[in-house]
């Protein structure tokens, strides 16, 4: 009897689990508000001849996004939710304005940068560096 109590904790706890990770796997919209998707990067056009945008991004994202942003970095491994690569089209595809919001605002394991990063032009170089990747 005890073995079979056993057995029925252990898949339960296991389907628990599976069922957590699941739903927090499937948590992985990120609604942007329009007025950030909307937004016009008005440095888009603009050279960074300091680097300053691949300079924030070594910093502030490597460590999880890694050297080339493909989601590989030294401490991606430790998080629970998987770091997107930020190379794929479906990163590449979204609007200026979005990857903004999601620098500056983060969410769940992604921190929010709106304070390490306090400049609109250094923000929107980081954005134009994301987006080179």
């Amino acid at each position: 009897m005890k073995t079979f109590i056993f057995i029925v904790i252990f898949f339960a706890g296991n389907l628990l689990f599976m069922s957590y990770k699941y739903i927090n796997y499937q948590d992985d919209t990120w609604i942007v508000p329009d007025q950030f998707s909307n937004m016009e990067n008005p440095y888009a056009s603009d050279e960074d001849e300091d680097e300053i945008g691949k300079g924030l991004y070594n910093i502030h994202c490597r460590s999880c996004h890694g050297k080339k942003g493909e989601g590989d970095g030294s401490n991606a491994s430790e998080l629970e939710t998987e770091v997107p690569n930020l190379t794929l089209d479906n990163i590449q595809s979204q609007p200026g304005g979005a990857i903004y919001f999601k620098v500056i605002m983060g969410k769940n394991e992604m921190p929010s940068f709106d304070k390490k990063i306090k400049s609109e032009e250094d923000r929107w170089l980081l954005v134009n560096y994301i987006l080179s990747l």
